[in-house]
């Protein structure tokens, strides 16, 4: 075999290995999400949620850790309806040395039947659930979880929330099988 079909061969087969490789770690992942949300019945969410009301600027009251908020506080979102039907989801917060982040995504009604239960995509290929367990009859005040129960958010349309409302929150946090004992509590700073 000559030297540039050997050379030929070898890029095959790197391009091969790597596509397996590839398709090995998103298996992996579609594993480990299938396993986590598999051990729990499916949350009871809001109903009749209204997006256009839910639209908006929400501030964090309170959030279970998660790593893409490690070092955020003063954090909120902004969500926009779409004309194609879709939702601009614009997260954003302060970071610990000062400085202003944001991301980005779109989100989308997982099921017709139920606006409660959304897909978000901060980026492709992949995609979160975004369940709106409860929300304020005047949309003051949301809690909003996955399946997996690894996140939870009290999200509230002011910078602060009173006691009663968050611990009822918290309370149906708990019932819904989130580990608030974790629950990080914003110092909200967005001066």
């Amino acid at each position: 075999m000559n030297r540039r079909k050997k050379q030929q061969v070898k890029e095959t087969l790197t391009l091969g290995l790597g596509a397996i490789a590839a398709a090995g770690v998103t298996a992996g992942l579609v594993y480990l999400y299938k396993k986590n949300t598999d051990q729990w019945p499916p949350l009871d969410v809001a109903s009749n949620v209204d997006l256009e009301k839910y639209s908006g600027e929400w501030y964090e009251i309170a959030r279970l850790p998660n790593w893409y908020e490690k070092h955020c506080y003063a954090s909120k979102a902004n969500y926009s309806l779409n004309e194609n039907g879709t939702i601009k989801v614009v997260n954003a917060c302060k970071t610990d040395t000062g400085k202003s982040k944001s991301k980005e995504a779109v989100a989308w009604v997982a099921d017709p039947s139920d606006n409660a239960r959304l897909k978000v995509q901060f980026f492709w290929p992949f995609t979160g659930d975004y369940n709106i367990i409860e929300v304020d009859p005047d949309y003051q005040y949301a809690l909003v979880g996955t399946e997996s129960r690894k996140n939870l958010w009290i999200l509230s349309r002011k910078p602060e929330l009173d006691l009663e409302t968050t611990k009822s929150l918290v309370e149906k946090g708990t019932q819904q099988g989130f580990n608030t004992l974790e629950l990080i509590f914003a110092s909200n700073s967005f001066s």
